[in-house]
């Protein structure tokens, strides 16, 4: 059976912080600790996981490893490094030095430049903001270039040699006299891990790794127009490449925030506004919402529940550069549900003179409603 990723064994995110890992793992000792559970297996098996995933994660030099080679690293618990595919070739007696013989041995791990992972962050902007677009710094976990060795993972006044036992070819061969004849076979050094490197005094900063974790703040243009969903591609403010290799790229994503008065769809925005049924019946010039303020609009008299005006160029800027979507103002009329004396012998009056009778007899006010709002 395959072994779990650490970070999973942890239930944590790759970005864990080193207080976040040893909190979880206390968490998950205590709950699979053997004298917590007397003669549970499952629990001790548990536990060890556990304790193993701990090991590495809680080392700056093994996490590193971990997270450029995953259970391949070098110095991971429990692993085999001189067997090609560990316990492979043993169980099935022999099967792993065919393959080795076939294949090349294990694989072999890059020796030269290699580019640094990819990093991605979400973060969340308000509606204004995606509107006009905004600068901001974000915090940015991710693995850089240790300063002290500048990357070579050789203590300082020390240098980055050939490693002496595949003599920097990252390569090692055995023999083997067969009743085929006499065969050859390579393997990925145990001792460089295929690098062909050799570092007789680590870094004490990064311990050898030439690399280590921090946060770093990275400054965000968030153009205008953006959306949730509209992924940022910074270049070069990934993680560290490896050997002097480029760095990776930081991809942001955006998720805005809702409005309590807008809603977007496209590049055009919407929203509702509220007004009396003597506005909707005789017009009125009103203040508009919109991403700049307020503006003046003018309803026009006759105006039915329901009915949609457009502002031209009030919605969002395209990000390519087409121009602005609309502003779309759908119309509720309000009716009221209290009207005192006067209000009542206006309507009535109102009632007779459109030949309606009297608004009391008649139900007026459910032919009103019916007739503003459908």
């Amino acid at each position: 059976m395959s072994k779990r990723d650490y970070y999973d064994v942890l239930g944590l995110s790759r970005n864990a912080s080193a207080e976040e890992i040893k909190k979880a793992y206390r968490k998950l000792a205590r709950q699979y600790h053997p004298d917590a559970n007397p003669g549970d297996k499952n629990s001790e098996a548990k536990f060890k996981e556990v304790a193993e995933a701990y090991e590495v994660l809680s080392d700056t030099g093994k996490r590193l490893n971990y997270d450029q080679f995953g259970h391949d690293a070098p110095n991971a618990r429990g692993f085999d490094f001189g067997g090609g595919f560990g316990g492979f070739g043993a169980d099935l007696g022999g099967l792993g030095d065919i393959f080795e013989m076939f294949f090349g041995g294990s694989g072999k791990t890059r020796s030269g430049p290699q580019k640094g992972a990819d990093l991605r962050t979400d973060i969340e902007i308000t509606f204004k903001d995606s509107a006009f677009g905004i600068e901001k710094d974000i915090k940015v976990p991710r693995i850089e270039t240790c300063d002290s060795c500048k990357g070579s993972g050789a203590a300082q006044g020390t240098s980055v040699k050939n490693c002496p036992t595949c003599g920097g070819s990252g390569q090692t061969q055995t023999s083997q006299n067969t009743p085929f004849g006499r065969i050859v076979q390579s393997h990925t050094c145990s001792r460089c891990r295929g690098t062909g490197r050799f570092i007789e005094k680590p870094c004490s900063t990064c311990q050898g790794a030439g690399r280590i974790r921090r946060s770093r703040n990275i400054h965000v243009k968030v153009p205008a127009g953006a959306d949730t969903g509209t992924r940022l591609r910074i270049n070069g403010e990934g993680e560290a490449g490896l050997r002097s290799g480029p760095p990776g790229d930081l991809y942001v994503y955006i998720n805005v925030l809702p409005h309590e008065l807008f809603t977007r769809e496209g590049n055009n925005i919407n929203c509702e506004i509220a007004i009396s049924f003597t506005q909707a019946a005789l017009g009125d010039e009103i203040e508009v919402p919109t991403l700049d303020g307020t503006m003046k609009f003018k309803i026009p008299e006759g105006t039915q529940p329901g009915a949609e005006f457009r502002l031209r160029g009030r919605g969002f800027p395209d990000l390519n550069g087409y121009g602005k979507g609309d502003q779309y103002i759908k119309i509720k009329v309000v009716i009221p549900n209290r009207l005192n004396e006067r209000q009542k012998q206006l309507l009535n009056e109102f009632a007779q003179i459109s030949g309606e009778g009297s608004a009391e007899n008649k139900g007026f006010f459910n032919k009103f409603k019916d007739a503003f709002m459908g």
